[in-house]
């Protein structure tokens, strides 16, 4: 048995374990107890009251001798370069008209403001924008026409490298193609019944078909979600999985199509001569219009009024509106048929060609040439890029041009490319540098630099949505749909006030009213006390009123007088200048 411990021996055990001391934390570290005798500690406390005593008086000095606190050298905000204010501006200032009511110069002068610091504001976040436009350039002494589409392939980076690919459909072509408005997917369409619906940057195949038909035109509807087919007797919409949605038994030997983005309009040209549209958002034929100029087979677009323009055997280029029965404008642009015409983004300027083996640019608010150069085979298809390239095929070859919409005339290609067979057609590649073009052996995409606008819009086109963006963003522009009465030439005239309509709509007013409700109210002498409103009082009160009417009119008529003569003065100066002889010039001496 083990011999009991001492009471004394098993207290200190215990208490060294109780006593233990628990670990310090940051904060404690000021608690520290000073183990040091008092009188170091009472030496250490006069020094630093020393120490901190002279601090004081060397910032006192310092702060008399400093300066008052520092201004900055550039206040304000950062000034934005002319150039790029120029660049985001949003046409003309607006001043209210002379004797205007407060609220119109109120609102005119708010919403100026909101206009400027919107430029100022886009200006800005310009420096933003990640991408810059690509550009192709040649060694001293080096054509880029001569460059081939291999070469560029092997210089760029793979991702760049793989947008130049080759799909060798010979069976089923020529064939025509058509790229998503986001230039994300692509549509194709073989002669002889072969379509095929392709998300060509990953090289997914979302869609193949046979519609056992000649197809002669396909185009994307507002999403990769639906596409319309031009088949040979009538116009068939499908959806990206191939599923027929709709036979649309109106629009029949349709051969070109276009399609209006924002107002929800597919535009068909027959081999009948008729224009027709078609409300994609309700499926109704806003309007049917005969042309009554044979076939149509040139169709292009201008994005900037919706505006449709047609291209004809007889030379002549047509420009269409659903309102109208009639063309708004006519041009002769050549001598013999229009094979081929596109416009550029900016709805300034048209390139046309024909069977005179011409290419025509011309600038369409003048509706004049610019100018206008041979080419030995002419031109069979015309594209314009964002950025202003201009491809043009003749035969079997695809030739770029830079600067079209110039004041220069053409000069030498920009770049070149051969293909196996004949080219039925070519599309640019939105917000990429590609160019795809169809021909007899398939499709080919051709790397093109500085084709494409860099940076994109993610509101409107934005390629990398997803399908819940894309869902929003329909419902979104189903609701801001412009309605197809507006499209006009002039966009601007829907903020203005048509007088001439103002007026003949007061005329049948009036007619049916009996009397003018704008004119100003006859005087009616008010009723005196005191004998003072008898009958003969009235008159002389009435007879003074008139008098004033009487002085507005003899002034009119007096200012309408003064300018007929200054009128006649100045023609008859204009007619001595001339040295114009009259029947009076006889009797001079």
């Amino acid at each position: 048995m083990a011999a009991p411990m001492p009471e004394d021996s098993a207290r200190k055990h215990v208490g060294k374990k109780n006593k233990k001391k628990p670990s310090k934390r940051y904060w404690e570290e000021s608690e520290n107890t000073d183990q040091r005798p008092e009188e170091e500690q009472n030496k250490d406390v006069q020094n630093q009251n020393e120490e901190t005593v002279k601090e004081t008086s060397l910032k006192s000095k310092k702060d008399e001798s400093a300066p008052l606190e520092k201004k900055d050298p550039f206040p304000g905000e950062a000034p934005i370069p002319k150039e790029r204010l120029q660049k985001f501006k949003r046409g003309e200032k607006r001043r209210a008209p002379a004797g205007a009511r407060r609220t119109l110069k109120e609102t005119i002068v708010f919403s100026e403001s909101v206009s400027a610091l919107a430029q100022k504001q886009a200006a800005r976040y310009d420096l933003l924008l990640p991408e810059d436009a690509g550009f192709l350039e040649g060694d001293e002494d080096e054509d880029t026409c001569t460059i081939s589409q291999d070469d560029i392939a092997d210089a760029v980076d793979i991702t760049s490298g793989s947008k130049y690919f080759n799909l060798h459909l010979s069976q089923f072509g020529p064939y025509r193609l058509d790229y998503s408005r986001n230039g994300r997917h692509l549509l194709l369409g073989g002669k002889k019944g072969h379509v095929a619906c392709i998300d060509w940057q990953s090289k997914d195949l979302m869609c193949e078909m046979n519609v056992m038909e000649t197809v002669n035109d396909v185009k994307w509807l507002h999403t990769e979600a639906m596409f319309a087919v031009a088949q040979n007797r009538w116009l068939y919409i499908y959806d990206s999985k191939g599923v027929e949605l709709h036979c649309v038994k109106k629009f029949n030997d349709v051969l070109k199509m276009q399609f209006l983005p924002y107002h929800f309009l597919l535009a068909t040209a027959s081999a009948t001569g008729f224009l027709q549209y078609l409300d994609v958002s309700v499926g109704k034929e806003i309007a049917a219009i005969c042309t009554k100029m044979g076939r149509l087979d040139v169709m292009a677009q201008n994005p900037y009024n919706a505006v449709i323009h047609l291209g004809h055997p007889n030379g002549t280029v047509s420009l269409w509106s659903p309102n109208q029965k009639e063309p708004l404008v006519k041009m002769l642009c050549h001598r013999g048929a229009v094979r081929s015409l596109t416009v550029d983004k900016t709805g300034m300027y048209m390139v046309t060609s024909g069977l005179d083996r011409k290419l025509k640019v011309y600038d369409i608010r003048a509706f004049k040439p610019l100018h206008s150069c041979f080419l030995p085979a002419g031109a069979s298809c015309l594209s314009l890029s964002q950025r202003g390239l201009l491809s043009a095929t003749t035969g079997d070859i695809v030739q770029v041009y830079q600067n079209v919409c110039g004041s220069s005339p053409l000069s030498k290609p920009y770049m070149a490319h051969r293909l196996r067979g004949q080219v039925c057609g070519v599309a640019y590649c939105p917000f990429e540098d590609v160019l795809g073009i169809g021909h007899g052996q398939g499709f080919t995409s051709m790397i093109v630099p500085g084709a494409g606008e860099p940076n994109f819009d993610a509101l409107d086109t934005n390629p990398y949505r997803s399908s819940k963006q894309r869902q929003e963003w329909e419902v979104k522009a189903l609701l801001e749909k412009v309605q197809p009465e507006l499209i006009g030439l002039d966009p601007g005239q829907l903020g203005k006030v048509d007088q001439a309509s103002f007026e003949q709509r007061h005329k049948e007013r009036v007619e049916a009213l009996g009397f003018d409700p704008l004119a100003k109210e006859k005087f009616k002498p008010r009723k005196k006390k005191k004998g003072r409103s008898s009958a003969g009082a009235v008159e002389k009160r009435k007879k003074k009123v008139a008098h004033e009417d009487q002085r507005d009119i003899i002034r009119q008529s007096i200012q309408e007088k003064m300018e007929k003569k200054k009128e006649l003065k100045e023609k008859f100066k204009e007619k001595k200048d001339l040295g114009m002889k009259t029947t009076l010039d006889r009797f001079k001496k």
